[in-house]
């Protein structure tokens, strides 16, 4: 039997395909390039098929399940044939101000549904542009994907679901989201891992796998990548190094705070704190290449501190570690020498990083004692050791640093994959 994690990110989409032991036995990838807003389903869609498709004959024939992970915070309107109403809205689509103001009047105080950025605030800016008729149901990308696979529509997962209101102690939507957005458009909230279907009988014919394949409720792309390094110990934390830069800490206890854009996920019987920033890869992507990178690094002495202190953020807005829609990026003063404006950059990068990580335990999260990291950027040493020297604990690359390693994985465990993060004589 096979196990497929699918990854859809914001630059990609990756896939992965485990055996029975965890052992990787297929990978393939799918590059967006540059989306223009009406084209962004479209492409989801192909790369989608494509990816399943692509899979060697015997590898679908024994497929035996599947789990999707997307992007926090990106939501799409669709009718129940699940065709879009309306171009998504990606994770740091910030137009939903009014929405927004309108969250946090009514929302549980702190919780991270009242953030410009957030699905809910998302979903209520659709609903007024679209009226009754507009739209049947406002979904995260995870969930549409998924739905695409099985015909069936409406489920979310509890991790998906948290940035358009979930109730972290019901598990359910509360009576000011009902107030606010009529559930009936939203989808049910059920846990991460939990059977959804089987493919659909057209699709599984379409894509040749097997008709019992069954597919699971998925999760985030950041948690997916904490699944992939395979952490366990309250105080383990996972940074993701992708486009963007996203921490995850297991946590014995739940943190939030909207001022800072710090949420905490269910996992099982513990906590899954943190937050993500606009700030990552995307800006280094500004000014070098994969080449010019690798070359830079290596001039650059991680030992020393560098004087140059940037906000290195794409375009103007933040999410975490602090929630500012207004923040302007500080890309400047750039000195003439390529490497001493990495090293810079870098720097910067692993500031933020820290910062964040202190802000949880300030909060009262279980301070950080491990970080393990995943996406791209995790395959610069060079990095690692400014990050290191930055946080102050023992920072390694992760065994596996791809989110659909995760999104496998959790295809395999179901939703047994938070019990096995269970601390000692606790269970589900």
């Amino acid at each position: 039997m096979y196990f497929l994690g699918i990854d859809f990110g914001t630059s990609g989409a990756r896939s992965c395909v485990i055996d029975t032991e965890g052992a990787i036995v297929a990978e393939d990838a799918r590059d967006f390039g540059t989306l223009e807003e009406h084209e962004r389903a479209g492409i989801w869609r192909d790369a989608l098929w494509d990816l399943v498709a692509s899979l060697p004959p015997p590898i679908r024939a024994q497929l035996s399940d599947i789990a999707l992970d997307g992007t926090s915070g990106t939501v799409l309107a669709c009718d129940e044939e699940l065709s879009p109403r309306h171009p998504p809205l990606l994770y740091n689509d910030d137009r939903a101000v009014d929405e927004a103001r309108l969250i946090a009047k009514t929302a549980t105080p702190g919780h991270p549904a009242a953030a410009v950025t957030s699905g809910l605030a998302k979903t209520l800016w659709l609903k007024k542009r679209l009226g009754l008729t507009g739209a049947r149901l406002y979904l995260n990308q995870a969930d549409w994907l998924s739905g695409l696979l099985t015909g069936r529509v409406g489920m979310t997962d509890y991790h998906n679901a948290l940035k358009m209101g979930l109730d972290l102690d019901e598990l359910k939507w509360p009576a000011w989201v009902e107030y606010l957005a009529d559930v009936d458009y939203l989808p049910v909230p059920i846990a991460p891992g939990a059977r959804l279907a089987t493919v659909s009988r057209p699709r599984a014919r379409y894509l040749g796998v097997n008709p019992g394949c069954m597919v699971h409720a998925g999760t985030t792309d950041s948690i997916a990548a904490f699944l992939a390094a395979g952490v366990t110990k309250s105080g383990d934390a996972v940074t993701s190094l992708g486009s963007t830069l996203v921490l995850k800490l297991l946590s014995d206890t739940p943190v939030e705070s909207a001022e800072h854009g710090v949420y905490s996920h269910w996992f099982g019987s513990r906590w899954l704190a943190g937050g993500a920033s606009n700030a990552g890869g995307a800006v280094l992507r500004q000014f070098f290449d994969d080449r010019q990178l690798a070359a830079l690094s290596e001039q650059i002495d991680p030992a020393v501190a560098s004087p140059l202190d940037y906000l290195p953020l794409p375009r103007t807005g933040e999410r975490f570690p602090v929630n500012d829609p207004q923040l302007a990026p500080r890309l400047a003063p750039r000195p003439p020498d390529d490497a001493e404006f990495l090293h810079g950059l870098l720097e910067s990068l692993a500031r933020i990083e820290a910062e964040g990580y202190g802000l949880l335990a300030t909060l009262g999260a279980t301070p950080v004692s491990r970080v393990e990291t995943a996406g791209g950027g995790a395959r610069n040493a060079v990095w690692a050791r400014i990050r290191q020297r930055r946080l102050g604990v023992p920072v390694t690359r992760a065994a596996h640093i791809e989110a659909a390693y995760g999104a496998a994985r959790l295809a395999r465990d179901g939703v047994q994959t938070f019990a096995s993060l269970a601390p000692r004589g606790q269970g589900l």
